[in-house]
């Protein structure tokens, strides 16, 4: 009797100790997905890419760490688009500011959350025609509504001409501080710690699983950003006209092949083209090589620039964009180009297709005015005239027009007249 009651106290204090173990522990898995920097299409590919990998597994919520200016709104629709679309609880938490497209993507989670010194707002596009400003505050407008913010105040972050009494004045953008989006209901929460912000939520001890960008996606981000790009691009020409002037594979072929290299790599890489854009690029680079091989200038320079252009403009996400990067690579390339002919650099390529013989008087060559001076002078033929042909003069040889027809070598003659480059000769 005594160990069936010793056996009973065993079994009850197990059946106490293990549901508070287990009520302790948690089994809640929170993922944190940072979307820092520009928004471009190495984002979108991200989050993305994040989130397929994601969806159907045992994951309870996901915090979308932002801390961006601005970048591409196209690329944050489809960004808010995949964060709509998902079936787990999306949490957007601004550590720090979410800026123009960056407001979009914040509205598109269940819940805000704001870092104590965070801000949200100017989502003003650009170029701010009226065209992409309604279109744009159209998709903040429906984000708002459909997660239950105030519509308003999001679209007057877009639209200067949006007055919201007490927020803005006229002709301002609205941008909220942490306890401003608080207040007007832009915010639920304002934290800065993940484990504090699941908690709140309602995952208690949840563990957090924080997913970093690979270095893949921050070299296409970095790379597909239009200033980057315009460098990059800049510096390839550069590196291919030095690789021109200067003799044999250098630093220069070396420079553009890297350049060109990134260029192309970091947009593909960043989604905005494919290799279409650098088979066409290789292309036009193979024509221009040839026009410059042929003398003359005809079809294969004309495809080749064409083929160059059509390629580096692919190869960006906006053609905008790529008018200025290769407008600013141009310019930059001329002006390294006229520097180094003015200190004297040759290239055989460019002597290919510049005139660099000069007609020097020792190899018989004279000019108008040389001419002049041989009127009178005689001399002897040291070819026959039919009616042109050569005279010795002064120990020069003179290319000669006979004022009397055939005339034998060694004829005895006179320069009679001169006219222009013409010098006419008569027997003696």
């Amino acid at each position: 009797m005594k160990r069936f009651r010793l056996f009973a106290v065993l079994i009850l204090i197990m059946l106490i100790l293990i549901p508070s173990q287990s009520h302790g522990e948690s089994n809640d898995k929170v993922h944190v997905i940072p979307i820092h920097g520009e928004i471009n299409r190495a984002t979108k590919s991200f989050v993305r890419d994040a989130l397929d990998d994601l969806n159907g597994k045992d994951v309870d919520a996901i915090i979308f760490d932002i801390d961006t200016y601005g970048g591409l709104i196209n690329e944050a629709s489809d960004i808010k688009d995949l964060i709509i679309s998902t079936n787990i609880p999306t949490i957007s938490y601004v550590n720090n500011k979410a800026g123009s497209a960056g407001v979009l993507i914040t509205i598109a989670s269940e819940k805000v959350v704001m870092a104590p010194n965070a801000m949200i707002g100017s989502a003003e596009p650009d170029p701010n025609t009226e065209k992409i400003l309604s279109v744009w505050r159209s998709w903040l407008r429906d984000t708002a509504n459909f997660r239950g913010r105030d519509s308003t105040i999001i679209e007057a972050m877009a639209d200067r001409d949006i007055v919201v009494q007490g927020i803005n004045e006229g002709g301002k953008l609205v941008n909220l501080t942490s306890d401003e989006a608080m207040r007007y209901g832009i915010a639920d929460y304002i934290s800065k710690d993940y484990h504090d912000i699941a908690e709140y939520f309602g995952y208690v001890d949840a563990e957090i699983i924080e997913k970093n960008e690979n270095l893949q996606i921050k070299l296409a981000k970095y790379i597909s950003n239009p200033y980057i790009s315009s460098f990059i691009l800049t510096i390839a020409f550069v590196g291919l006209v030095i690789e021109i002037f200067t003799p044999g594979f250098g630093l220069g072929g070396t420079i553009s092949i890297i350049g060109f290299g990134l260029y192309f790599g970091g947009n593909i890489l960043a989604g905005n083209s494919n290799w279409t854009s650098l088979a066409m690029f290789i292309v036009g680079l193979t024509l221009l090589i040839i026009e410059m091989i042929v003398p003359g200038f005809g079809l294969p320079g004309i495809s080749g620039i064409i083929f160059v252009i059509i390629g580096v403009v692919l190869a960006m996400d906006s053609v905008v964009n790529a008018i200025l990067s290769i407008s600013i690579a141009i310019i930059i390339t001329t002006i390294i180009t006229i520097v180094l002919v003015k200190r004297g650099f040759e290239s055989k390529l460019f002597k290919s297709v510049v005139l660099t013989s000069e007609h020097r008087t020792e190899k018989g060559y004279v000019s108008s005015r040389a001419s002049e001076e041989l009127l009178s002078k005689r001399g002897i033929t040291v070819s026959e005239l039919r009616p042109s042909g050569f005279v010795e003069i002064d120990g020069k040889r003179v290319d000669v027009l006979s004022d009397e027809g055939f005339m034998s070598i060694g004829t005895e003659v006179e320069v009679v007249r001169i006219e222009g480059s013409k010098i006419f000769v008569r027997r003696i």
